[in-house]
């Protein structure tokens, strides 16, 4: 019997909170009955249904976020191995070192100092690209979202965005007149929870952003979040969207290690300026904001 749409809706409401919640206490002991309470979901129930939108047990999704959330910080972080255990939920370095073998068959410290070794794919530094950079605060953000799985440049962005609006519509969160198209204040924007050069393809999640004009309440696929303000290294990037891989690579190889800048421990996100289906892509204008201390 094929599923109404309005459970599948309710059913991603619930998911969406429980994996906001994992990524939110990575350093604790998240509690799996905990996690089936929050969901409303019965605890039979819950494991195969977040099995089924997750594509993996909720135990092994938690394992892997955490170790490719160690993968970044050792690649891209000083905090100590035992620092990184300890943000990620491992007490011990230990810990961290087994799995870490485990998932990537090299330990924590050699991967650390073999900065020529490569998990999914290698670095694309390229400092010609037309690439500036601005240091400011950013207030934070009000959004409404929709997670995406898969590779990033395959995703349909722009059918994301449609449903986010198509939501805008029926809560009646745009005024009348901004209807016919889209009203100034609104960003269009993307938050990458992991990095490719750590994450299978298959595993890479994408929040599929809208700024927020009025106070929203999530609705089926559609969540509501914050993104945090404070201070951001904004790099302005203009060109193909198939070269971002190496403007990121770029950033985080040359441009933060060259500076007196760290970067926080919070995800960062991309700000499109114009819009792919009528601007050529050289002219495309992207803003990738990195959170910095």
């Amino acid at each position: 019997m094929q599923q109404r749409p309005s459970t599948k809706e309710e059913y991603l409401r619930r998911v969406n909170l429980v994996i906001e919640y994992i990524n939110d206490h990575l350093g604790e002991d998240i509690n799996l009955n905990k996690l089936a309470e929050m969901s409303g979901f019965s605890s039979y129930h819950f494991h195969r249904i977040m099995r089924a939108f997750l594509r993996e047990p909720i135990g092994t999704y938690i394992i892997r976020t955490r170790v490719e959330t160690a993968a970044r910080l050792l690649r891209y972080s000083d905090m100590s191995i035992g620092d990184i255990a300890y943000r990620i939920g491992y007490n011990v370095p230990s810990s961290l070192s087994k799995v870490f073998r485990q998932f990537y068959g090299i330990s924590p410290n050699d991967y650390r100092n073999n900065k020529e070794h490569v998990i999914m794919k290698p670095l694309e530094i390229n400092p010609s690209l037309n690439v500036s950079v601005e240091v400011k605060e950013l207030d934070p953000k009000q959004v409404i979202y929709i997670r995406l799985s898969g590779e990033y440049m395959k995703l349909n962005y722009c059918e994301a965005w449609q449903r986010l609006f198509t939501y805008m519509y029926q809560e009646n969160l745009l005024s009348d007149n901004a209807k016919e198209g889209c009203p100034p204040g609104i960003e269009f924007i993307c938050v990458y929870h992991d990095d490719p050069k750590v994450t299978a393809n298959e595993n890479l999640r994408t929040d599929v952003c809208l700024t927020l004009l009025k106070p929203a309440q999530p609705k089926g696929e559609v969540g509501v979040r914050e993104i945090p303000g404070g201070k951001y290294a904004i790099f302005r990037y203009q060109g193909p969207y198939s070269n971002l891989s190496a403007v990121y690579d770029t950033i985080y190889g040359h441009w933060l290690p060259e500076s007196s800048y760290k970067v926080r421990d919070s995800r960062g996100f991309e700000n499109y300026i114009n819009n792919p289906e009528n601007t050529r892509p050289e002219d495309l204008i992207t803003e990738i904001c990195i959170p910095i201390e």
